[in-house]
C-alpha cells in the first residue's frame, strides 16, 4: 500500500466466500503468533475487567484458553465474522452449565462487543484478511473503553515472497493479495483515533518436505485474494507443474522446501477524547458524558 486511505489490492467477495468456508480450526502458525503476541502481554500492567476476542475460532482456540487463564476474573466477549463459526466456537469454548467450574467463572458471551464495553481487544491474524480493514479498525476502537487497548497481529508484505516471486518469472498472475506495510497499520491506527501505537515485526521461515505439504499449509492458512488472480480453477497439469517448480526454486541445501512468514504485532490505546473548543462548539451527548464522567469537561 502507498496511502492508508484505500485497503489491500483484495477482492471483497473472494473474501466473504472463504470466511463462509474456510476450516473451522485454529491453523498451526495462527497458534504460534498468538503465543508470540501473549508474551508481549507482560508489557501490559492493566487487568481488563471485559475483553473480547475478535476471531476466536481462527485466532486460536489454544490462545483463548491461555488468555482465560490469564485472566479469569473477567467477563469476555467472542465475535466471528459468521454464525458457522460462532457456533463452533461455542462448541469449543463454551462450559455446560452443570459443571461446577462454571458456577464461579466470569461470563463468556459469543457476540459482538458493545460501544465502550472492554479494556482489551485480541485480534490475532484478521485484520489481514479485512476487505475494509480501517472500519475493521474502527470497530475495534469503539469496542473499547477510554485507555482500554487494542493488541492484534497480521502477515506482512514479506509473506510468501518466495512464492510471490517464482509465480512473476513464470508471467502468471500475483500469487496473493498485497498485504500492508507495518508502518501503514500505525498511520491507520492513529487516523482511527487509537493513541500510542506500537509496531514490531518478525519473519518466520517455515520448511516442508514436499511441495505437496507447502500448498496444504497455504491452504489452511488462507487464500489468494487479489482481483488479478487466475480466473476459474487450474487443472492437474498446471498443478503438477507447479509442484515441479517449487521443489526447484524452494528447496534448500537441507533438501526441504522454505517459505517466509513476515508477522507484524500492534498495540494501541483508546485515548480519551480531545476536542478543540472555538467560540462556537458541537459535542455530542454521548462525548460530553465521557468528558463529565472523566473530570475533563472543563473548557477554557
Amino acid at each position: 500500500m502507498t496511502t492508508t486511505s484505500r485497503p489491500p489490492t483484495l477482492d471483497p467477495n473472494a473474501v466473504n466466500r472463504w470466511q463462509r468456508t474456510a476450516s473451522l480450526t485454529s491453523p498451526w502458525l495462527h497458534e504460534e503468533v498468538a503465543s508470540r503476541m501473549r508474551d508481549r502481554l507482560e508489557w501490559i500492567k492493566l487487568k481488563p475487567q471485559a475483553w473480547a476476542h475478535w476471531g476466536a475460532l481462527r485466532g486460536g482456540l489454544k490462545a483463548h484458553a491461555e488468555l482465560a487463564k490469564i485472566y479469569p476474573d473477567s467477563a469476555c466477549f467472542i465475535a466471528e465474522a459468521h454464525e458457522g463459526r460462532t457456533q463452533e466456537a461455542i462448541k469449543n469454548i463454551a462450559k455446560p452449565w452443570w459443571n461446577p467450574s462454571q458456577w464461579r467463572a466470569a461470563p463468556v458471551r459469543f457476540e459482538m462487543p458493545p460501544p465502550d464495553s472492554v479494556d482489551m481487544l485480541w485480534a490475532n491474524m484478521a485484520l489481514h484478511e479485512s476487505a475494509d480493514p480501517q472500519v475493521l479498525l474502527a470497530q475495534w476502537h469503539r469496542a473499547l473503553k477510554v485507555d482500554g487497548f487494542l493488541m492484534f497481529s497480521c502477515l506482512g508484505p514479506d509473506t510468501a515472497k518466495e512464492l510471490r516471486s517464482l509465480y512473476a518469472r513464470l508471467g502468471w498472475p500475483p500469487a496473493g493479495h498485497e498485504l500492508t506495510d507495518m508502518h501503514d497499520w500505525g498511520d491507520m491506527l492513529v487516523q482511527t483515533g487509537f493513541a500510542e501505537p506500537v509496531m514490531d515485526m518478525e519473519r518466520i521461515t517455515l520448511t516442508y518436505e514436499t511441495p505437496q505439504r507447502l500448498l496444504q499449509e497455504l491452504g489452511e492458512l488462507g487464500r489468494n485474494f487479489h482481483p488479478a488472480r487466475f480466473a476459474g480453477l487450474r487443472g492437474r497439469a498446471w498443478k503438477a507443474r507447479l509442484e515441479r517448480e517449487l521443489a526447484t526454486q524452494l528447496t534448500g541445501s537441507d533438501g526441504r522446501l522454505s517459505l517466509t512468514f513476515e508477522v507484524i504485532y500492534g498495540h494501541a490505546l483508546k485515548a480519551r477524547p480531545k476536542f478543540k473548543v472555538s467560540p462556537l462548539s458541537a459535542v455530542s451527548v454521548e462525548d460530553m458524558r465521557r468528558m463529565l464522567q472523566s473530570g475533563s469537561g472543563t473548557a477554557g
